[in-house]
């Protein structure tokens, strides 16, 4: 019984030893697919809905199909009257007139008014802030925001910051661009001509310092 229990020992240290190999092949994942932000500079910039997002549909007239909704992972809503909305990636008044058009199936001329609860929005939408800083995170953009207002949202840098070699990485006309930016100047120098515009989808990226 005990050489049949170690044979099996053997035996499945084998197919873990193979599994693993196989694991540490030289295979790699594709690049993140790009998703653009549709904002390209700060004065075109349209608030979109996103995943997580809470909205309230008052249809005129009709109570039984208005009401409040969450926005799925998938980036539809589910109605009395329709079980899938694509809502994710249109403004409040784009999707109240597509609601419209759905609507008019069932009911006749409806007039449909969507206004947004909580505001998340798509991930093309926000700002991330990764490395050192004090509290790194995603961040809803609101219109014209600065790297200043950004740097508040997440508290600032860390001890060990290296910010005035912090990266901002943008997609622009499908291209993915990177600039430096100077948050040593803004924040510790006080000097405000660092200070830029950031765009919906910006990424900042803040190594630590070599000392």
């Amino acid at each position: 019984m005990d050489n049949r229990l170690a044979n099996n020992i053997k035996v499945g240290l084998l197919l873990l030893a193979t599994l693993f190999s196989g694991c540490s092949s030289n295979n790699t994942l594709p690049v993140a697919t790009i998703h653009p932000s549709d904002t390209a500079d700060i004065n075109s910039y349209r608030y979109l809905i996103g995943p997580s997002d809470v909205l309230t549909i008052f249809v005129w007239r009709n109570p039984e199909v208005s009401g409040t909704f969450v926005v799925r992972p998938d980036g539809m809503i589910t109605t009395s009257l329709v079980e899938d909305i694509q809502v994710s990636g249109k403004t409040p008044t784009e999707l109240a007139r597509s609601i419209e058009d759905i609507l008019a199936t069932y009911l006749r001329d409806p007039i449909v008014t969507v206004t947004v609860d909580t505001f998340v929005g798509p991930f093309s939408q926000q700002i991330r802030v990764i490395g050192e800083a004090a509290q790194p995170r995603a961040i809803n953009y609101i219109q014209h925001m600065t790297l200043l207002d950004v740097m508040i949202q997440v508290g600032g840098l860390t001890e060990f910051a290296d910010g005035n070699d912090a990266v901002l990485i943008r997609i622009e006309d499908g291209q993915q661009k990177e600039y430096q930016v100077m948050i040593n100047e803004l924040l510790k120098d006080g000097d405000i001509s660092a200070n830029v515009d950031m765009l919906p989808g910006d990424i900042i990226i803040i190594p630590e310092a070599w000392f």
